[in-house]
Protein backbone atom coordinates (compact mmCIF):
# COMPACT_ATOMS: atom_id res chain seq x y z
CA UNK A 1 0.00 0.00 0.00
CA UNK A 2 1.08 3.39 -0.21
CA UNK A 3 3.10 5.28 2.71
CA UNK A 4 4.17 1.87 3.64
CA UNK A 5 7.58 0.66 4.11
CA UNK A 6 8.80 -2.63 3.52
CA UNK A 7 11.63 -3.40 5.51
CA UNK A 8 14.65 -4.50 3.20
CA UNK A 9 18.12 -5.46 3.25
CA UNK A 10 19.98 -2.80 5.36
CA UNK A 11 23.41 -1.52 4.72
CA UNK A 12 25.73 0.12 6.90
CA UNK A 13 26.90 3.16 5.99
CA UNK A 14 28.06 6.89 7.30
CA UNK A 15 26.37 10.01 7.66
CA UNK A 16 26.58 10.77 4.10
CA UNK A 17 25.03 8.62 1.00
CA UNK A 18 26.12 7.89 -2.26
CA UNK A 19 23.83 6.31 -4.80
CA UNK A 20 24.45 4.60 -8.71
CA UNK A 21 21.37 6.06 -11.02
CA UNK A 22 20.71 3.92 -13.98
CA UNK A 23 18.21 2.68 -16.00
CA UNK A 24 17.27 0.99 -19.39
CA UNK A 25 19.08 -1.55 -19.98
CA UNK A 26 16.43 -3.73 -22.01
CA UNK A 27 18.33 -6.93 -22.14
CA UNK A 28 17.32 -9.10 -24.68
CA UNK A 29 16.84 -6.62 -27.08
CA UNK A 30 17.16 -8.24 -30.71
CA UNK A 31 18.85 -5.88 -32.98
CA UNK A 32 18.05 -7.74 -35.75
CA UNK A 33 18.68 -5.38 -38.40
CA UNK A 34 22.60 -6.19 -37.53
CA UNK A 35 23.21 -9.35 -39.24
CA UNK A 36 25.60 -12.10 -38.25
CA UNK A 37 28.64 -11.60 -35.60
CA UNK A 38 28.39 -7.84 -35.00
CA UNK A 39 24.50 -8.12 -34.02
CA UNK A 40 26.09 -11.11 -31.61
CA UNK A 41 28.16 -8.68 -30.24
CA UNK A 42 26.12 -6.03 -29.61
CA UNK A 43 23.31 -8.47 -27.79
CA UNK A 44 26.67 -9.31 -25.72
CA UNK A 45 27.65 -6.49 -24.59
CA UNK A 46 24.57 -5.60 -22.74
CA UNK A 47 25.24 -7.97 -20.08
CA UNK A 48 28.96 -7.12 -20.09
CA UNK A 49 28.29 -3.44 -20.07
CA UNK A 50 26.26 -4.11 -16.12
CA UNK A 51 29.58 -6.24 -15.55
CA UNK A 52 31.00 -3.13 -15.67
CA UNK A 53 28.50 -1.34 -14.14
CA UNK A 54 28.56 -3.51 -11.28
CA UNK A 55 32.39 -3.11 -10.92
CA UNK A 56 32.26 0.95 -11.14
CA UNK A 57 29.42 0.03 -8.09
CA UNK A 58 31.80 -1.79 -5.86
CA UNK A 59 34.90 0.35 -6.66
CA UNK A 60 33.05 3.68 -5.89
CA UNK A 61 31.53 1.92 -2.52
CA UNK A 62 27.63 3.14 -3.45
CA UNK A 63 25.58 2.46 -1.36
CA UNK A 64 22.89 1.24 -3.50
CA UNK A 65 22.58 0.58 -7.42
CA UNK A 66 18.75 2.16 -8.29
CA UNK A 67 17.69 0.62 -11.69
CA UNK A 68 14.83 3.22 -13.36
CA UNK A 69 12.47 0.57 -15.32
CA UNK A 70 13.28 -1.59 -18.68
CA UNK A 71 15.88 -4.07 -16.99
CA UNK A 72 14.24 -6.01 -19.70
CA UNK A 73 13.51 -5.82 -23.51
CA UNK A 74 10.55 -7.71 -22.63
CA UNK A 75 8.53 -10.03 -20.94
CA UNK A 76 9.34 -12.83 -23.26
CA UNK A 77 13.07 -13.22 -22.42
CA UNK A 78 14.28 -16.34 -22.24
CA UNK A 79 14.56 -18.10 -18.73
CA UNK A 80 18.52 -18.12 -19.93
CA UNK A 81 18.44 -14.91 -20.55
CA UNK A 82 16.94 -13.59 -16.56
CA UNK A 83 19.60 -15.67 -15.20
CA UNK A 84 22.64 -13.94 -16.91
CA UNK A 85 21.07 -11.13 -15.78
CA UNK A 86 20.82 -12.33 -12.07
CA UNK A 87 24.48 -13.11 -12.63
CA UNK A 88 25.39 -10.23 -14.16
CA UNK A 89 24.65 -8.28 -10.91
CA UNK A 90 27.24 -9.92 -8.71
CA UNK A 91 30.29 -7.73 -8.80
CA UNK A 92 28.59 -5.74 -6.22
CA UNK A 93 27.30 -6.59 -3.30
CA UNK A 94 25.32 -4.08 -1.77
CA UNK A 95 21.28 -3.40 -2.65
CA UNK A 96 20.23 -3.17 -6.16
CA UNK A 97 16.48 -2.11 -6.32
CA UNK A 98 15.06 -3.03 -10.28
CA UNK A 99 11.96 -1.08 -11.44
CA UNK A 100 9.73 -2.58 -13.45
CA UNK A 101 9.09 -0.10 -16.78
CA UNK A 102 6.84 0.02 -19.95
CA UNK A 103 8.87 -2.79 -21.62
CA UNK A 104 8.56 -5.12 -18.93
CA UNK A 105 5.82 -4.31 -17.40
CA UNK A 106 4.64 -6.53 -13.72
CA UNK A 107 1.94 -8.00 -15.59
CA UNK A 108 0.35 -11.07 -13.32
CA UNK A 109 2.87 -12.91 -15.77
CA UNK A 110 5.79 -11.25 -16.11
CA UNK A 111 9.80 -11.23 -16.01
CA UNK A 112 9.41 -10.30 -12.63
CA UNK A 113 6.75 -13.13 -11.63
CA UNK A 114 9.05 -15.27 -13.66
CA UNK A 115 12.10 -14.29 -12.19
CA UNK A 116 10.79 -15.11 -8.66
CA UNK A 117 9.06 -18.44 -9.55
CA UNK A 118 12.89 -19.69 -10.52
CA UNK A 119 14.23 -18.67 -7.01
CA UNK A 120 17.51 -16.88 -8.90
CA UNK A 121 17.04 -13.17 -7.37
CA UNK A 122 19.72 -13.19 -4.92
CA UNK A 123 19.55 -11.95 -1.61
CA UNK A 124 20.62 -8.31 -2.56
CA UNK A 125 18.28 -7.88 -5.16
CA UNK A 126 15.33 -5.99 -4.39
CA UNK A 127 12.03 -6.72 -7.37
CA UNK A 128 10.42 -3.16 -6.82
CA UNK A 129 7.19 -4.20 -8.01
CA UNK A 130 4.91 -2.54 -5.90
CA UNK A 131 4.89 0.43 -4.92
CA UNK A 132 5.35 2.01 -1.05
CA UNK A 133 8.40 2.72 0.42
CA UNK A 134 11.68 0.45 0.39
CA UNK A 135 14.24 1.41 3.64
CA UNK A 136 17.56 0.96 3.01
CA UNK A 137 20.85 1.90 4.67
CA UNK A 138 19.91 0.88 8.25
CA UNK A 139 16.94 3.07 7.67
CA UNK A 140 18.56 6.51 6.74
CA UNK A 141 17.30 5.98 2.57
CA UNK A 142 13.73 5.43 1.84
CA UNK A 143 13.16 4.55 -2.04
CA UNK A 144 9.87 5.16 -3.47
CA UNK A 145 9.25 3.40 -6.71
CA UNK A 146 6.68 3.87 -8.74
CA UNK A 147 6.55 0.49 -10.89
CA UNK A 148 4.72 -0.13 -14.30
CA UNK A 149 2.53 -2.88 -14.03
CA UNK A 150 0.92 -2.30 -17.34
CA UNK A 151 2.71 -1.10 -20.19
CA UNK A 152 0.80 2.45 -20.53
CA UNK A 153 -0.37 4.32 -17.98
CA UNK A 154 -2.40 7.19 -18.20
CA UNK A 155 -2.24 8.60 -14.19
CA UNK A 156 0.64 10.13 -12.89
CA UNK A 157 2.13 6.68 -10.59
CA UNK A 158 4.39 8.94 -8.54
CA UNK A 159 1.48 10.91 -7.04
CA UNK A 160 1.61 8.83 -3.98
CA UNK A 161 5.37 9.77 -3.13
CA UNK A 162 3.90 13.20 -1.75
CA UNK A 163 1.92 11.51 1.29
CA UNK A 164 4.29 9.11 1.92
CA UNK A 165 5.90 10.40 5.57
CA UNK A 166 9.33 9.22 6.65
CA UNK A 167 11.14 10.64 9.60
CA UNK A 168 14.10 13.40 10.32
CA UNK A 169 17.73 12.37 8.82
CA UNK A 170 15.99 9.87 6.31
CA UNK A 171 17.04 10.32 2.59
CA UNK A 172 13.84 10.40 0.58
CA UNK A 173 14.65 9.01 -2.75
CA UNK A 174 11.75 8.50 -5.78
CA UNK A 175 12.35 6.10 -8.40
CA UNK A 176 9.83 5.87 -11.72
CA UNK A 177 9.97 5.57 -15.25
CA UNK A 178 7.82 7.33 -17.98
CA UNK A 179 7.44 10.73 -19.23
CA UNK A 180 7.79 14.13 -17.05
CA UNK A 181 5.56 16.35 -18.39
CA UNK A 182 6.52 19.33 -20.46
CA UNK A 183 10.35 19.09 -20.21
CA UNK A 184 11.28 16.33 -22.65
CA UNK A 185 13.48 17.88 -25.66
CA UNK A 186 10.88 17.16 -28.18
CA UNK A 187 7.43 14.70 -28.65
CA UNK A 188 7.41 11.94 -26.30
CA UNK A 189 4.99 9.27 -25.15
CA UNK A 190 1.64 11.15 -23.53
CA UNK A 191 1.52 8.12 -21.49
CA UNK A 192 3.00 6.84 -18.15
CA UNK A 193 3.01 10.89 -17.09
CA UNK A 194 5.27 12.28 -14.29
CA UNK A 195 4.53 15.54 -12.47
CA UNK A 196 7.55 18.21 -13.40
CA UNK A 197 7.05 19.48 -9.73
CA UNK A 198 7.52 15.93 -8.19
CA UNK A 199 10.77 16.38 -6.71
CA UNK A 200 9.46 19.53 -4.68
CA UNK A 201 5.97 18.25 -4.04
CA UNK A 202 7.29 14.95 -2.12
CA UNK A 203 10.41 16.87 -0.89
CA UNK A 204 12.38 14.32 -2.41
CA UNK A 205 16.23 14.80 -2.22
CA UNK A 206 16.34 12.83 -5.95
CA UNK A 207 14.26 12.05 -8.42
CA UNK A 208 16.06 9.02 -10.56
CA UNK A 209 14.51 8.34 -14.05
CA UNK A 210 14.17 6.34 -16.90
CA UNK A 211 12.61 5.88 -20.17
CA UNK A 212 14.61 9.15 -22.11
CA UNK A 213 17.38 7.39 -23.63
CA UNK A 214 20.13 10.03 -22.88
CA UNK A 215 21.40 11.40 -20.03
CA UNK A 216 19.40 14.57 -18.82
CA UNK A 217 18.91 17.00 -15.98
CA UNK A 218 15.15 17.69 -15.77
CA UNK A 219 16.19 19.77 -13.03
CA UNK A 220 19.30 19.80 -10.07
CA UNK A 221 17.18 16.81 -8.24
CA UNK A 222 15.74 15.19 -11.19
CA UNK A 223 17.39 13.18 -13.65
CA UNK A 224 17.07 10.81 -16.15
CA UNK A 225 20.11 7.94 -16.37
CA UNK A 226 19.86 6.96 -19.85
CA UNK A 227 20.72 4.21 -21.64
CA UNK A 228 23.60 2.31 -19.77
CA UNK A 229 24.39 0.93 -23.17
CA UNK A 230 23.48 3.02 -26.09
CA UNK A 231 20.72 1.17 -28.69
CA UNK A 232 19.80 3.51 -31.36
CA UNK A 233 20.82 6.43 -34.12
CA UNK A 234 20.15 9.54 -31.67
CA UNK A 235 22.46 11.96 -30.67
CA UNK A 236 20.80 12.61 -26.79
CA UNK A 237 23.85 11.35 -24.82
CA UNK A 238 23.45 7.53 -23.71
CA UNK A 239 26.07 5.06 -22.28
CA UNK A 240 26.59 6.59 -19.08
CA UNK A 241 25.20 6.25 -15.67
CA UNK A 242 24.93 9.08 -13.07
CA UNK A 243 26.98 8.70 -9.46
CA UNK A 244 24.73 10.62 -6.92
CA UNK A 245 26.31 11.83 -3.60
CA UNK A 246 24.61 13.37 -1.03
CA UNK A 247 25.95 15.24 1.80
CA UNK A 248 22.73 15.68 3.71
CA UNK A 249 18.98 15.05 3.60
CA UNK A 250 17.36 18.49 2.46
CA UNK A 251 20.67 19.45 0.27
CA UNK A 252 20.31 19.08 -3.30
CA UNK A 253 23.19 16.10 -4.61
CA UNK A 254 26.29 16.28 -6.50
CA UNK A 255 25.24 13.82 -9.69
CA UNK A 256 28.11 13.46 -11.64
CA UNK A 257 27.68 11.30 -15.29
CA UNK A 258 30.24 8.16 -15.34
CA UNK A 259 30.85 6.44 -18.70
CA UNK A 260 29.92 2.80 -18.88
CA UNK A 261 28.64 2.18 -22.68
CA UNK A 262 30.89 0.35 -24.73
CA UNK A 263 29.71 1.40 -28.54
CA UNK A 264 29.14 4.35 -30.49
CA UNK A 265 26.23 4.97 -32.26
CA UNK A 266 26.31 7.40 -34.95
CA UNK A 267 24.39 9.15 -38.32
CA UNK A 268 24.93 11.79 -41.04
CA UNK A 269 23.68 12.76 -44.39
CA UNK A 270 26.34 13.82 -46.67
CA UNK A 271 26.34 14.97 -50.51
CA UNK A 272 28.45 13.22 -53.06
CA UNK A 273 28.65 15.28 -56.41
CA UNK A 274 33.12 15.15 -56.78
CA UNK A 275 36.43 13.74 -55.90
CA UNK A 276 36.82 16.88 -53.17
CA UNK A 277 33.52 15.25 -51.63
CA UNK A 278 34.81 12.07 -51.07
CA UNK A 279 37.86 13.31 -49.80
CA UNK A 280 35.36 15.41 -47.17
CA UNK A 281 33.86 12.22 -46.61
CA UNK A 282 36.63 10.40 -46.16
CA UNK A 283 37.70 13.03 -43.17
CA UNK A 284 33.82 12.45 -41.64
CA UNK A 285 34.89 8.55 -41.24
CA UNK A 286 38.32 9.23 -40.05
CA UNK A 287 36.95 11.82 -37.21
CA UNK A 288 34.92 9.16 -35.46
CA UNK A 289 35.98 7.86 -32.31
CA UNK A 290 36.67 3.91 -31.86
CA UNK A 291 35.85 2.82 -35.57
CA UNK A 292 35.50 -0.92 -34.59
CA UNK A 293 33.29 0.43 -31.88
CA UNK A 294 30.91 2.56 -33.89
CA UNK A 295 27.19 2.04 -35.78
CA UNK A 296 26.95 4.55 -38.78
CA UNK A 297 23.64 5.04 -40.14
CA UNK A 298 25.06 6.96 -43.47
CA UNK A 299 22.47 8.78 -45.74
CA UNK A 300 23.36 9.64 -49.13
CA UNK A 301 22.80 12.29 -51.71
CA UNK A 302 23.89 14.09 -54.80
CA UNK A 303 24.61 13.22 -58.22
CA UNK A 304 28.29 12.60 -58.62
CA UNK A 305 29.41 10.57 -62.26
CA UNK A 306 29.73 7.25 -62.24
CA UNK A 307 33.56 7.33 -61.63
CA UNK A 308 33.20 9.47 -58.94
CA UNK A 309 30.39 6.36 -57.89
CA UNK A 310 32.81 3.89 -58.23
CA UNK A 311 35.10 5.09 -55.73
CA UNK A 312 32.47 5.90 -53.07
CA UNK A 313 31.73 2.62 -53.55
CA UNK A 314 35.30 1.43 -52.91
CA UNK A 315 35.46 3.73 -49.73
CA UNK A 316 32.36 2.73 -48.35
CA UNK A 317 33.53 -1.39 -48.98
CA UNK A 318 36.58 -0.15 -47.00
CA UNK A 319 34.94 1.37 -44.46
CA UNK A 320 32.48 -1.31 -43.89
CA UNK A 321 35.30 -3.53 -42.96
CA UNK A 322 36.56 -1.21 -40.09
CA UNK A 323 33.71 -0.02 -38.36
CA UNK A 324 31.26 -2.41 -36.03
CA UNK A 325 28.10 -1.84 -38.63
CA UNK A 326 27.87 0.55 -41.80
CA UNK A 327 24.20 0.65 -42.62
CA UNK A 328 24.23 2.86 -46.25
CA UNK A 329 20.86 4.29 -47.54
CA UNK A 330 21.84 5.61 -51.33
CA UNK A 331 18.40 6.35 -52.79
CA UNK A 332 18.82 9.79 -52.63
CA UNK A 333 22.44 9.34 -54.66
CA UNK A 334 21.79 9.65 -58.79
CA UNK A 335 24.55 8.63 -60.64
CA UNK A 336 25.07 10.54 -63.81
CA UNK A 337 27.44 9.78 -66.75
CA UNK A 338 30.07 12.59 -67.46
CA UNK A 339 30.91 13.70 -70.96
CA UNK A 340 33.56 11.26 -70.61
CA UNK A 341 31.99 8.44 -69.33
CA UNK A 342 29.57 8.39 -72.23
CA UNK A 343 32.22 9.59 -75.05
CA UNK A 344 33.96 5.83 -73.73
CA UNK A 345 31.01 4.11 -74.61
CA UNK A 346 32.14 2.41 -77.92
CA UNK A 347 29.25 3.08 -80.39
CA UNK A 348 27.98 4.01 -83.85
CA UNK A 349 25.11 4.45 -86.39
CA UNK A 350 21.89 4.07 -84.52
CA UNK A 351 23.45 3.21 -81.02
CA UNK A 352 25.10 6.52 -80.91
CA UNK A 353 21.72 8.44 -82.61
CA UNK A 354 20.28 7.06 -79.15
CA UNK A 355 23.13 8.02 -76.81
CA UNK A 356 22.85 11.55 -77.69
CA UNK A 357 19.77 11.32 -77.36
CA UNK A 358 19.67 10.15 -73.82
CA UNK A 359 22.02 12.54 -73.09
CA UNK A 360 19.95 15.71 -74.74
CA UNK A 361 17.01 14.45 -72.07
CA UNK A 362 19.57 13.92 -69.43
CA UNK A 363 20.93 17.26 -69.44
CA UNK A 364 16.95 18.61 -69.37
CA UNK A 365 15.88 18.15 -65.47
CA UNK A 366 12.95 19.29 -67.04
CA UNK A 367 12.22 16.81 -69.59
CA UNK A 368 9.49 13.75 -67.99
CA UNK A 369 12.23 11.33 -68.91
CA UNK A 370 15.36 12.71 -67.42
CA UNK A 371 15.60 10.08 -64.84
CA UNK A 372 14.95 7.12 -67.27
CA UNK A 373 17.51 8.70 -69.62
CA UNK A 374 20.05 9.05 -66.84
CA UNK A 375 19.28 5.29 -65.97
CA UNK A 376 19.50 4.12 -69.33
CA UNK A 377 23.01 5.90 -70.01
CA UNK A 378 24.39 4.27 -66.50
CA UNK A 379 23.47 1.02 -67.87
CA UNK A 380 25.16 1.11 -71.26
CA UNK A 381 28.22 2.48 -69.77
CA UNK A 382 28.46 -0.78 -67.03
CA UNK A 383 28.24 -2.83 -69.78
CA UNK A 384 30.61 -1.14 -71.74
CA UNK A 385 32.68 -1.73 -68.51
CA UNK A 386 32.07 -5.35 -68.55
CA UNK A 387 32.53 -5.68 -72.03
CA UNK A 388 36.28 -4.56 -71.44
CA UNK A 389 37.10 -6.59 -68.25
Amino acid sequence: MPGEHRLATLVAGSMTLTLLHTADWQIGKRFSFIAGDAGAMIRAQRLETIRRLAALASERRVDAVLVAGDVFEDNAVSDETLRRTMNALAGFEGPWVLLPGNHDAALAQSAWSRLRRLAIVPDNVLLATDPGGIDLCDGRLCVLPAPLQRRHELRDLTDYFDAVETGPGVFRVGLAHGAVRNRLPDESEAMNPISDTRADSARLDYLALGDWHGTLEIAPRTWYAGAAEPDRFRSNDPGNVLLVEFSEPGVTPRVQKLVVGRFHWEQFEFSVVDQASLDVLEGRFGALVEAANTLLRLRLNGTPDLRVRGQLDEILDRWRARLHYLGVDDSGLVARPSVEDIAAIGASGFVRDAIDTLTRIQDDPAHPDHEHATRALQVLYLEQLALRQ
